[in-house]
């Protein structure tokens, strides 16, 4: 993977972990949502900056997996996105108090297995 290949990856990546991140924060104060209370929650969204920003940061991501996806095969950038199931998993414990079972802690480290095979390129020469 090029460098500049490997810039737009990690735009996709940061992206999507930042826009998790701040819909997350955006849920936890939205509240929790139920029957009585779904209408007036999908339209308090808008209201609520984190969540705004959250769908925002989504796009851009978005847009920068789009342009890899021009210059790098799918079978590459797909699993190699994966990545931010990692980071998600790190910002949950980390900022969220989330606990984190051993179970999950073994496959985020397959995962990071898994993403350095499929991206790894043997040289060429």
């Amino acid at each position: 993977m090029a460098p500049s290949e490997f810039a737009l990856l990690l735009g996709a990546v940061l992206a999507s972990v930042v826009g998790q991140f701040l819909l997350k924060a955006g849920a936890l104060k939205l509240g929790q949502v139920n029957a009585e209370n779904a209408i007036s929650h999908v339209l308090a969204i808008i209201t609520i900056p984190e969540l705004v920003g959250g769908l925002i940061v989504y796009a851009l991501g978005a847009i920068s997996y789009i342009l890899l996806l021009t210059r790098v095969n799918l079978s590459v950038a797909g699993p190699a996105v994966a990545l931010s199931y990692v980071f998600s998993v790190i910002i949950g414990y980390f900022l969220f108090r989330e606990t984190i079972p051993l179970a999950r802690v073994v496959g985020v480290g397959l995962i990071v297995c898994g993403v350095i095979l499929v991206i790894w390129q043997k040289p060429q020469g």
